[in-house]
């Protein structure tokens, strides 16, 4: 299938579709460094730049029109201004690419806060013209710690598909027949679930047809898919510290190779004296801080996966008696690329690095919603 990318980054969409023999026939976007990046691992797919100007963009049929449109219009950091903001009308942007080419599958991408924002108005607009164009949707909010990254990182996804509505839903929703192999960890916990909230639909004489459809697949740290290509591997919760909560990450083996532990995989390599030392995630505004002095969370970590990695700050990890930041190389394996993704010149500096991956997708969750739109 050929596919349009916008707003897109480092193309998580496409490290996740490859194997599905997908096609990117264009990219859309405008960042010195991510726009780089693509060059470096896509030479003959076009960078199209500014998707604003789409009406004259020239392209071959598309079966698939993918993007996360900014977010910070849909945020408190971008003080909830919603479609009001410039940034928020890319959302209709995409609706405008949308009626041109016309593709039967539409997927977007944006953060929770899209949900409530101006009390959901804004959600609603943009569904509302999903449908007036004729296009059946779902939306959920998916977390990546549940596909085998350890990343506490929850994003809204709607998936459109032309006239139909319930092929949308199939992506989105589990069958029996569908269904990742998702095992349950030892406890369950009271605590986010990995889908939820979650609706689909058919726009129908200016009304959305809703039908609420939300789903606890075990919760808990451990409920995890590891992928068989994931480098970027589950955490391993200890509870046998009374000490503060924190987040602790098993070494990888010596080979590289994965290694399962019970139902759970190692991620870094924290050898020290031939002993296995805990590695405390730290989120990067709490680092020194005291704890009532707020953050992204308090302390650290209770009983979690890493905080949501973001474009303006470097989480920490400690471990023995020092603290460090993430390393990239650590960073594109909590989004699920392949090391040194981003490493893509000599002397490639660091810090545009951690801002494209705090801004891309998850790869693995997008890879099991290829997989989905594929087998539907």
């Amino acid at each position: 299938m050929n596919y349009l990318s916008v707003c897109s980054g480092i193309e998580a969409a496409t490290v996740a579709w490859h194997d599905l023999g997908w096609n990117p026939v264009g990219f859309s976007e405008i960042e010195k460094f991510p726009s780089e990046v693509l060059a470096h691992h896509y030479p003959n797919v076009p960078n199209l730049g500014d998707m604003t100007k789409y009406k004259e963009w020239n392209l071959d049929p598309i079966g698939l029109l993918v993007g996360g449109t900014p977010c910070q219009s849909f945020s408190v950091a971008g003080l909830r201004k919603g479609l009001d903001d410039p940034r928020g009308n890319l959302a209709l942007t995409y609706v405008g690419i949308l009626d041109k080419f016309r593709p039967k599958w539409c997927l977007w991408e944006n953060v929770p806060g899209v949900l409530s924002s101006n009390r959901g108005r804004d959600f609603g607009a943009f569904l509302g013209a999903l449908g007036e164009l004729g296009y059946g949707w779902a939306y959920r909010v998916l977390d990546a710690q549940y596909f085998g990254v350890p990343q506490r990182r929850r994003r809204v996804f709607v998936v459109g598909c032309l006239g139909n509505w319930e092929s949308a839903a199939k992506v989105l929703f589990e069958s029996e027949s569908l269904r990742r192999n998702i095992k349950k960890g030892r406890t369950k916990r009271q605590e986010t679930a990995a889908f939820t909230p979650s609706s689909f639909g058919q726009y129908i004489q200016g009304v959305g047809t809703l039908r609420s459809a939300g789903g606890d697949l075990g919760g808990g740290s451990e409920t995890l898919y590891v992928p068989e290509t994931g480098k970027c591997l589950t955490t391993r919760i200890r509870n046998d510290y009374e000490t503060e909560n924190f987040v602790v990450f098993e070494p990888r083996s010596p080979d590289g190779v994965p290694r399962i532990h019970g139902n759970l995989c190692p991620t870094l390599n924290t050898m020290q004296g031939g002993q296995r030392q805990p590695c405390v995630a730290l989120a990067e505004n709490t680092i020194g801080r005291k704890p009532q002095n707020g953050g992204n969370g308090d302390k650290f970590t209770e009983n979690g996966p890493m905080y949501t990695l973001n474009a303006t700050g470097v989480h920490g990890i400690n471990h023995g008696m020092a603290v460090r930041k993430l390393t990239t190389i650590e960073c594109e394996r909590l989004q699920g690329f392949p090391d040194n993704y981003t490493n893509i010149k000599e002397n490639c500096p660091d810090g545009p690095r951690y801002k494209a991956l705090g801004n891309s997708m998850a790869v693995p969750v997008m890879r099991w919603i290829g997989e989905r739109i594929e087998n539907v």
